[in-house]
This record gives structure tokens, C-alpha cells and sequence, in this order.
């Protein structure tokens, strides 16, 4: 069995985001040469996630919508995290309910998907670096 490792970074310029990273990992395959196996991506930062879902810019604002009802980032004080002095709470708690990670099965070099498939980081807390892992295993 053959394996590859690869490491996609990003940093948005807004507080939350969700980017299409199917063409990078896509690339991460093609260079991997695996043909059959499983593809692993993983958002390696604890205030971001890796989710699959439709590339619709309505349904995107509606995740937005969703989750900034469900935890809200302000008031700042409301959250028992941001006592340490970060103001981030929010963004542990918008990643454990969008996820942590995928896999998707590889099938003859391609990401097998679903219709409408794709792959989304998911930014909570960004201005800054943050790295997704890929990780490909198989023949």
C-alpha cells in the first residue's frame, strides 16, 4: 500500500469563510498516483473544519446564518473560553458541529463524490495561518 502526505495552507482575511479546496485536493491525488483508496482531510486547527457539501452560495449563507445563531460570537463575555482572554469560543464550538474532518473514497485516480459533492475548509476564527492535512492511502 502506498501513502501520501500533504499539507494545504490558508489564511482568510475575514473572522469566517468557507473555500473550496476540491481542485487542491484533487491535485494531492493526482501527484499521490494512487488509483484506488481512501482520501483523508483534515483541518489540523481546532477553530476550523474540513465538511463536504454543495458549492451554493445561498446554502453557504445559510450555514452562516445557522451556526452564528446557534453560537454566537458576541457577546464576547457569554462564553466561560474567552475568560482565558481569547475571544474565540464561538469558533470551538461553530468547528465541533461543522467537523473535523472527511474521507472520501478514491476510485480509478478520482475522488469518488456524490452529485454536488464537494470539499469545504471552513473558517471560524481566521486573519491567520492555519494548515488542512491530506492524506491518501491505497494502490
Amino acid at each position: 500500500m502506498k501513502s501520501h502526505r500533504e499539507e494545504l495552507w490558508f489564511e482568510t482575511k475575514t473572522r469566517r469563510a468557507f473555500l473550496n479546496i476540491t481542485p487542491q485536493v484533487e491535485a494531492a491525488l493526482a501527484k499521490s498516483g494512487i488509483r484506488e483508496g481512501l482520501c483523508l482531510v483534515n483541518a489540523m486547527h481546532i477553530s476550523a473544519s474540513v465538511f463536504v457539501n454543495d458549492d451554493e452560495r445561498g446554502l453557504h449563507a445559510d450555514f452562516e446564518r445557522w451556526l452564528e445563531g446557534l453560537a454566537p460570537h458576541e457577546p464576547i463575555a457569554q462564553w466561560r473560553h474567552n475568560d482565558t482572554g481569547e475571544d474565540n469560543a464561538d469558533a470551538h464550538l461553530k468547528r465541533q458541529i461543522m467537523g473535523r474532518e472527511v474521507v472520501v473514497a478514491v476510485t480509478a485516480g478520482k475522488l469518488d463524490f456524490g452529485p454536488w459533492e464537494q470539499i469545504f475548509y471552513g473558517e471560524f476564527d481566521g486573519k491567520r495561518r492555519k494548515r488542512v492535512l491530506v492524506k491518501i492511502i491505497g494502490e
